[in-house]
């Protein structure tokens, strides 16, 4: 098992190192700068489509954590460009904020601050630290953190969605703040990071777990109450996953007892989440298992690779048998991504989202979702380094 795992992490690394990650360092990059939103079916550059602003700190993290892998070697020059294309297009005077979203002419059409850029904005802070000692970098981070905590600090805890009204809370951002937080103790070891992501470990455990069903829940009334509605069933068995790996992330650095967490939220995942017919996570379900969309897309694989390998490591001494079924579940969970997603004909390309039966229903690549193939790639490689 370990040899044939190998194996599938030698290929899938190489494919990001010799296709995708360089063709969206090239191609990818939008002549009139930034990064692009996407590409088209024919591996075209999109030019019709809005750009989120989110996608050009999502690339800096690729960037950022390629050239640390050694798969680019201009990872620098590429977020500078990055950079140079937010402050000039999205850069909102006197708030140090960026805009939520740009149309195709790089004009702001919606000048609202977003929670969920702002985290993926300290994530790639965070990285550009981390690899290129960026205190400049560094130095953002900390006013972001200082404008969401003045502006966006929401009660009874936690953030708001953004600085404008919405109807309710999600999970979805404060699980991205988490990560960045993380990150950021990580490459700092400032403690105020540290405390903030215990905040968000805080929500977890009182509001975002379900306790009783062992399933994560998405979306709350602003005081944190589930809703009770249509959007309050809805369990994303990609999240439930992500947060496996999250949580043993903030063990390592805690020592936080995070073990019956992740092995209900991994089990819980699989169980009601997975179609045994092709190896793909259902994009919604409910926590009984009832499928609410029959869609399957590309991210909730990545994802998969991630949970299984943080579960492995974990139980490698106390759970044998626990380490061959994740290593296992590593394998099938690369073996999909790399059939049912990833260009089968070698190209860095990739496929967005299938259907119930296996049709392709987005066959458009998103910037956005090489955030999670590059990241399972890092933690697949350092897995294969430390255990196989």
């Amino acid at each position: 098992m370990s040899e044939q795992l190998d194996q599938q992490i030698k290929r899938y690394a190489s494919w990001l190192k010799e296709k995708s990650v360089p063709l969206w360092a090239t191609k990818g990059m939008d002549k009139r700068g930034g990064s692009i939103e996407r590409f088209t079916s024919d591996g075209d550059i999109d030019l019709t489509t809005n750009k989120r602003v989110r996608v050009q700190a999502r690339q800096m993290f690729v960037f950022s954590a390629a050239h640390q892998q050694g798969w680019i070697n201009n990872g620098l020059p590429l977020i500078a460009e990055l950079e140079h294309y937010v402050n000039t297009h999205a850069y909102v005077e006197g708030q140090s904020l960026y805009a939520h979203l740009l149309n195709c002419d790089n004009k702001i059409i919606d000048p609202r601050f977003d929670l969920y850029d702002i985290a993926f904005f300290l994530l790639a802070y965070a990285w550009r630290y981390r690899v290129f000692n960026d205190l400049n970098a560094l130095a953002k981070a900390d006013q972001l953190l200082n404008q969401i905590d003045t502006h966006l600090k929401g009660s009874p805890g936690g953030w708001m969605e953004g600085n404008y009204v919405s109807e309710y809370r999600r999970q979805n951002p404060h699980m991205h703040l988490f990560e960045a937080f993380i990150t950021l103790y990580d490459v700092t070891r400032n403690g105020k990071w540290l405390a903030k992501a215990g905040e968000i470990y805080c929500l977890f455990e009182t509001q975002f777990f379900d306790h009783q069903s062992g399933t994560l829940r998405e979306y709350f009334n602003n005081d944190w109450s589930l809703l009770h509605d249509e959007m309050g069933d809805i369990v994303e068995p990609g999240h439930m996953l992500e947060w496996v790996w999250l949580l043993r992330q903030y063990q390592r650095l805690t020592q936080a007892p995070v073990n019956n967490y992740c092995d209900r939220l991994y089990n819980k995942a699989i169980e009601i989440g997975l179609d045994p017919k092709d190896g793909l996570l259902f994009d919604a379900v409910d926590k009984n298992g009832h499928i609410l969309k029959s869609t399957k897309r590309c991210w909730p694989v990545t994802e998969w690779i991630k949970a299984s390998l943080a579960q492995a490591h974990y139980h490698q001494s106390d759970h044998k048998q626990d380490i061959h079924r994740y290593l296992l579940d590593a394998s099938r969970a690369i073996d999909a991504l790399m059939t049912h997603f990833c260009d089968p004909n070698g190209s860095g390309y990739y496929i967005d989202q299938r259907g119930a039966d296996g049709q392709v229903l987005s066959d458009v690549a998103p910037a956005s979702t090489l955030y999670h193939l590059v990241l399972a790639g890092l933690e697949s490689e350092k897995f294969a380094r430390d255990h196989l």
